[in-house]
Order: C-alpha cells, then sequence, then structure tokens
C-alpha cells in the first residue's frame, strides 16, 4: 500500500523562495494536509492486521480538521471528541480524559511507541508532545486497546509525526517537499512558528522539523487577583499562563524490497507557568531516541516482523521566581517487537513482546514521591476470523511488572518508605462486527483488564501543592481489575453517517485518591484507597448532508455522557465531565469553507462530598477557511474565533476547578489567523 503521507517533489529554488515567504509572511501556516495529499482513513493504531473493518471505536484527527481544532496541548487539542475530556490544568498542561478514565488509565504513543513523561504523576505536568509537530492523532476508545496493557483500559491517543517514514516518500527520481508554519493568536497573544522539510527518493528519506510558540497571559471573562513579586493585580487574564515552547527533530529511513529501517532523535523544551501558583514556573525539557524497521512478505508461518525501540531521558526543574526548586526526572526505554502471521484459512493473526523500564527521581522540598524504578515485560496476541456476516476477535495480554521505592537519597528526608511489589497481570478481549445490512453494522467489545499499581500510587508522602493537597501512598494496593463491555452501531450512505455507542466498565478495585478528613502539614489529607466502581456511559456522532452540489452543507452532530460512581458508599468519583452536545454547520464552496458550531456542557452536580459543582455553559466557535496555489505550493489561509459570546465557564473534569476556591475559567473569546503552506 502506498504511503499516505506521499508530497510533491519541487525544485530547491522554489524550496527556497516558499521557505522565505513562509516565515516572513504576516500571518500563518501549519503541520497539516495540503490539498493535493491523500491521507487514507486507517486508524492503525487498533488495527494491527490492516483489515477493513475497525471492531473497537476510534477517531482519527488529520489535515484541515486537525488544523482548525490545534490548541496549545493534546489534550484541549482533542477535548470535545465523543468520549474525550481533558484535565485543562490551564492553557499548558492538558492530557485527556477517555470515558471517564485519565492518568494511568489513557496510553500516551508516539508513532505507536512509549511516549515518557511525568504528566501522569501530576495535573500541572505538561505532555512532551505539541500539537505544532503533529500530521495525525488517532484515538481508540475503551478495551480494544489492550494489546498496550492495563494502562490503556480506558483508550490509546497515538500522536504520529512522520519522523520515521514506513514507505517511501517520492518516486526513483527523487524531490524535496515541506510545510511551513506561522500563527497569531489574540486571546493568550500567541506567536508560533514551524517547518517541515522532507528529501529522498525511494531508497531513502530524510527528515527535519522545528517549531517555536511564545505565548503571553490567557484572557479569561473574569477578573482575577494575581500576586507576584511581592504586588497584586487584577486583570481579566489567568496569572501566570504564560509559556515558551519549542522542539527540533531529525528522521531518516531506508528502504529495501521487503521493508525499512529508520531512525529519529528529537529534542522538546518548554518554559511555563503552572497557574496553581502565581510564582512558580517549570522549566521542562525531554531528547527521544527511536529505532524502528520492519521486514515483510518473509513467506513462512511469520509473514512479517516490525520492531519499535525508544529511549526517552526527561527532567523538569519547578522554579520559584529564578530560585530552582524540585527537580523531576524520568528516564526510560521502550522495546516493542510484533510478528504477523501467515493467514490460514478464514484466520489472520499477529503475536508480539513488549519491555519497558524507567527510573523516576524528585528532588527537592515539594518532593511527594520517591526515587523509583519500574520493569515491565508483555506477551501479547490478537487474530481475527472472517466470517459470512462480518468477523470476529480475540486478544490477550500477560505482563510482569516490577515496582521498587528506593527512598530519597538524602538523609533528612525519612518519609518515603522502601520496598518492592511485583504483579503479574492479564488482560483479555473478545470483538465481534456484524454487517447487518448495506451501509449498517454493529460491533461489540467484552473485555477484562488488570493493572498494576503505578510508583506514586504506591510510596507517595508528601505535599502536592499543585493539587494544594498532601498526598499519601498505599503500599498494600492490589492490582486494579475491570470488566468492561462496549457496544455499538455506525450507519453510513455517501456523505451521511451516524454512529453511536454505549459502554459499561465495573471495577473490582478502582484505585482512587480519597479524602482522609484529616490535614497533614496544614494541608487536606488524601491517601490512595481502592473501591468498587462503575462507569457508564453512551456516546454518538454523526453527518447530515443538507445540501450537494458545487457548494455543500453539511450539519454535525455530537454527544456523549458518562456517569462514574463508587460503588462502595454510591457517590460520585471526582472530575468526571457532565453530558454534553454540539452541533455545527460546514459551508464550503470551491476554494472556500467556513463552520459555525456550539458545544454545550451541563451543569455538574453530581460531585464527592468534598469538590464544588460546576455550572452549564455553551460555547460558540466559527471558523473560516480559503485555499489558493502559488507556483508549486498550495497555501490555506484560515482564521478561528473561539467562545464568541465571551462565556465565563468551568471544566468539571479539571482539579482547578472541583476544589472550594476555583483557580482558572476555561479561555474567554480569541480570534486565531494563520496560513498553512504545503509544498
Amino acid at each position: 500500500m502506498k504511503n499516505s503521507f506521499q508530497r510533491r517533489a519541487v525544485s530547491t529554488a522554489a524550496l527556497s523562495f516558499y521557505v522565505f515567504g513562509a516565515f516572513f509572511a504576516p500571518l500563518s501556516v501549519s503541520f497539516a494536509q495540503s490539498e493535493t495529499t491523500s491521507l487514507q482513513e486507517v486508524t492503525v493504531t487498533g488495527n494491527p492486521l490492516a483489515s477493513s473493518d475497525l471492531i473497537a471505536p476510534a477517531t482519527q484527527l488529520y489535515g484541515t480538521e486537525l488544523l482548525l481544532r490545534s490548541k496549545t496541548t493534546l489534550g484541549e487539542t482533542l477535548d470535545g471528541l465523543p468520549g474525550v475530556s481533558s484535565t485543562y490544568f490551564g492553557p499548558n498542561a492538558s492530557r485527556p480524559i477517555i470515558r471517564g478514565l485519565d492518568g494511568d488509565r489513557i496510553r500516551i504513543l508516539n508513532n505507536g511507541g512509549g511516549s515518557l513523561d511525568v504528566s501522569n504523576l501530576s495535573y500541572d505536568h505538561a505532555v512532551t508532545l505539541d500539537p505544532l509537530s503533529i500530521e495525525r492523532i488517532e484515538v481508540l476508545r475503551g478495551p480494544g486497546a489492550l494489546m498496550y496493557g492495563g494502562s490503556a483500559v480506558g483508550g490509546v491517543v497515538n500522536v504520529i509525526d512522520n519522523r520515521i517514514a514506513r514507505e517511501p516518500q517520492f518516486d526513483e527520481t527523487g524531490g524535496v517537499s515541506g510545510k511551513t508554519d506561522l500563527n497569531l493568536a489574540t486571546g493568550n497573544s500567541e506567536r508560533g512558528k514551524g517547518l517541515l522539510l522532507e528529501a529522498g527518493n525511494t531508497r531513502y528519506n530524510l527528515h527535519v522539523d522545528a517549531f517555536d510558540r511564545q505565548t503571553g497571559d490567557v484572557s479569561v471573562p473574569i477578573d482575577l487577583a494575581c500576586t507576584q513579586n511581592g504586588v497584586t493585580t487584577t486583570q481579566h487574564k489567568i496569572c501566570n499562563s504564560a509559556s515558551n515552547t519549542s522542539g527540533q527533530a531529525l528522521g531518516g529511513s531506508v528502504f529495501f524490497d521487503n521493508g525499512y529501517l529508520g531512525a529519529s532523535a528529537s529534542n522538546y523544551k518548554s518554559t511555563y507557568g503552572t497557574v496553581a501558583e502565581d510564582n512558580v514556573t517549570i522549566g521542562m525539557k525531554s531528547n527521544r531516541y527511536a529505532l524502528e524497521g520492519e521486514v515483510r512478505h518473509l513467506g513462512g508461518f511469520v509473514q512479517s516482523v516490525k520492531g519499535q525501540y525508544s529511549q526517552t531521558d526527561y527532567t523538569h526543574t519547578e522554579l520559584e521566581g529564578a530560585t530552582p526548586g524540585t527537580v523531576f526526572k524520568n528516564t526510560g526505554n521502550d522495546l516493542r517487537l510484533e510478528a504477523h502471521l501467515a493467514k490460514f484459512g478464514n484466520f489472520n493473526g499477529m503475536f508480539g513482546v513488549q519491555s519497558q523500564s524507567n527510573r523516576f527521581s524528585a528532588d527537592g522540598i515539594e518532593a511527594f514521591a520517591p526515587h523509583s524504578k519500574t520493569d515491565q515485560t508483555a506477551a501479547f496476541a490478537y487474530e481475527e476470523m472472517a466470517t459470512s456476516w462480518g468477523k470476529l476477535s480475540l486478544g490477550g495480554r500477560l505482563e510482569s511488572v516490577r515496582v521498587e521505592s528506593f527512598g530519597s537519597p538524602d538523609p533528612t528526608v525519612v518519609r518515603f518508605t522502601t520496598g518492592v511489589r511485583d504483579f503479574n497481570t492479564g488482560s483479555y478481549a473478545l470483538g465481534s462486527l456484524w454487517n447487518v445490512a448495506p451501509g449498517w453494522k454493529l460491533t461489540s467489545n467484552l473485555a477484562y483488564t488488570e493493572r498494576a499499581p503505578k510508583d506514586y500510587e504506591l510510596f507517595a508522602n508528601g505535599p502536592h501543592l499543585a493539587t494544594a493537597a498532601y498526598e499519601l501512598g498505599n503500599a498494600s494496593l492490589n492490582k486494579e481489575k475491570s470488566g468492561n463491555l462496549d457496544v455499538g452501531a455506525a450507519w453510513k450512505a455517501g456523505a451521511n453517517r451516524f454512529g453511536v455507542n454505549g459502554y459499561v466498565s465495573r471495577f473490582q478495585n478502582y484505585i482512587t485518591l480519597n479524602s482522609t478528613g484529616i490535614t497533614q502539614d496544614a494541608l487536606p489529607l488524601y491517601q490512595y484507597e481502592q473501591v468498587r466502581a462503575r462507569f457508564v456511559g453512551i456516546e454518538s456522532s454523526g453527518n447530515i448532508r443538507l445540501r450537494e452540489g458545487a457548494s455543500t452543507l453539511d450539519l454535525a452532530l455530537r454527544g456523549d455522557m458518562v456517569r462514574a460512581t463508587n460503588l462502595d458508599n454510591g457517590g460520585a468519583l471526582p472530575r468526571i465531565a457532565p453530558w454534553r452536545v454540539g452541533s455545527t454547520l460546514l459551508w464550503g464552496s470551491g476554494p472556500w469553507g467556513a463552520n459555525l458550531g456550539f458545544d454545550h456542557s451541563g451543569a455538574q452536580n453530581r460531585v464527592p462530598v468534598s469538590d464544588r459543582a460546576t455550572d452549564a455553559y455553551t460555547l460558540w466557535n466559527l471558523a473560516g477557511t480559503y485555499r489558493m496555489r502559488a507556483g508549486a505550493a498550495s497555501l490555506l489561509w484560515f482564521t478561528r474565533l473561539d467562545n464568541i459570546t465571551n462565556q465565563l465557564a468551568y471544566s468539571a473534569s479539571s482539579v482547578l476547578t472541583t476544589t472550594a476556591f476555583p483557580k482558572a475559567p476555561m479561555p474567554g473569546r480569541s480570534l486565531k489567523v494563520g496560513l498553512q503552506a504545503s509544498f
């Protein structure tokens, strides 16, 4: 199959002209899809056999849709997709929440390999993946993601950047292609720019990209107090929400008759305000190295073998003013091997092994988790059987996990305990797809999943000022076990489509951070405990073609709801998004495009006793695009107006909102303009 990222080659003279022009143009461009690029709609994350129909519910973002959704964080970029919300710790730190599950129940991948940072440890820690450098995002919801372990019980987010090309990008004559990006926004004074270049032929491909984004404090519809350097001011901005983020990457692939071998090196840096503390900033950097290859058409029982290896060195320092404070480090590696088997009758399958290891440390007055090491090895298998009416799937994964606490190297810090916990976990899933009628498909997924507790869930013991709590781990935690059922129906006829999924997940011993009702070191004490829990929800989306012809008009619809219950006491689990509905009118005529839509979130009054309820709100958004040619380049001018009415809104899934004194509302009205250039 030809690679979906093929681009047109241009002469060196034309390339130089358009790179220069893009960087000095008054507006912007992004690493998004050009009108000449044909990107096939295949979600590879949950489709290991590259079959035509996917059983697990999935969403894919790329091209203009990704460009117009793109925000400063991965979580906010995906927020609003059916079943997906975000942790929203201000504009600089936000992880995806899928079906009410967050943290280490959502696996974030980079090109199918592990992505290592400490964003799962604390809500104020950013994900080291920036939407400026992303080609495509795949979101796999529910238990169909079991091949990635218990940490994917909620789903998988795979961020694809094409730094290691898996297929030739050019023909045998060779060529050069690229994309550039500059953008401006009013709500946070954003100034962003980026560059992507590729060169090669049928035997090799070279890739380089770089990006830089600077933002100021984010505008909001309400006056907020800000105390910095001993001076208190009041303004319509979120105090200490500015950021400066940049990154660079170099990658290359060599192609041979039956496969490829590639490598990449990338760097990510970010300095940003933590929002919860007016004078604290985080200086973050991450270096990632990846190696990937595949041998195909082996002709025996094993048809192809694919391998991925990555190594990450991550560190960030929390600074109060200019004074360094707590330093977090996380270094680790991830190795994954997959073997695809020859078809046997109606059966098609694969199996693989994975090994992961990481060392974590936190040193400083606000270190609330000890030095630790986590090692994990796993074996997994997936099989599909074609039938006259559709197909069946069966998969499983066995893991061995060792978590070891080393305490603290500082002899004055005695609150951390040392110890080792070993866990053996197993996850299994059964799925089916039924082509019930022309255009109609029914799906079902049944899974049993086990997740080993994380190091901080077991051994944390210290003040966590970002959440204004003293957090205490529980070294006696057992494996988290859950049963998951997902059923769905989908219909498609031309441009018209509709899909709905209902699900229920029941946890035997869900790990949650509960209030103890007492204080320690002048902070409320929270401890990790295990409770019985249930998540029930429904999500749907659709599109109705209202007008066909030279100009088109579509109505896109979406909605979701999740209800999460602590079955031990009958109360609500914390930070669950309320019911949400949304609709967008999309108009297109030749090179012009426009959309107008809204997203409504209901009030969230079903919260734990210690948490704050949130009010309902509606956010209106408007966007427009215009495509044109300029020589060999394709230009896409775009504009987006967010929160048109400047509505005051608070996220129910943010720890900043659920406290007694909400810290950071959602951003107010903001206009963004840009120019996407592909050549």
